[in-house]
């Protein structure tokens, strides 16, 4: 009845508040997300290994897909305001790398694709990535691909796959995952032939 990851956690029942709604940009942020959505799931197709589908977080309101490398990883030490701990530490059991889409909020009012690895690797914020204007955002501790980058990219599929396989890759490298095991092996062009 209550929910998570908000400043202002009133019950659902009692929450006379939040009812604002504008339908144009309720609208334009689905849309939003069918893309970002149809994008992601193409990202997801290239790993074999252990993988969230594209999913909703609604009290962040960010769409997030998660690859993980097969390890346990070190407990999280939670306190992420508004999500309890033991959740946090669940979903942090393993390394991983994830990639989302985040409208913003009050406080970074940008929206922003982001790609972070847990644990963070030595080396992680100091690595190469794609496209231009990606960048390590300090204080979020994660890379970012602002949204605006993308609406003016030549391709902005292009941009953000480049952006989700070089974050991955610095994240992946860095922390030595198993990463031929993980990941989709390339056809050869002989390997659907059959000999007479």
């Amino acid at each position: 009845m209550k929910p998570n990851e908000t400043l202002e956690a009133i019950p659902f029942d009692r929450d006379e508040k939040h009812a604002a709604y504008d339908p144009e940009y309720a609208n334009r942020f689905w849309r939003v997300l069918l893309q970002a959505d149809r994008v992601f799931k193409e990202f997801r197709s290239r790993f074999c290994g252990k993988c969230s589908p594209v999913h909703f977080f609604w009290g962040s309101f960010d769409l997030a897909v998660t690859r993980f490398s097969g390890r346990p990883a070190p407990a999280h030490p939670g306190g992420i305001p508004h999500l309890p701990d033991a959740i946090t530490r669940e979903a942090y059991s393993q390394e991983v790398s994830s990639l989302g889409f985040w409208p913003g909020n009050d406080q970074i009012s940008t929206a922003l694709f982001y790609s972070y690895a847990y644990p963070s690797p030595d080396g992680f914020a100091e690595a190469k990535v794609k496209p231009a204007g990606a960048y390590f955002h300090s204080q979020l501790r994660e890379f970012v691909l602002p949204y605006d980058e993308v609406r003016r990219a030549e391709s902005p599929d292009k941009a953000i796959l480049e952006f989700a396989q070089s974050t991955y890759d610095a994240a992946s490298t860095l922390a030595k995952w198993d990463r031929a095991a993980l990941e989709e092996a390339k056809p050869s062009l002989h390997s659907s032939a059959r000999s007479p």
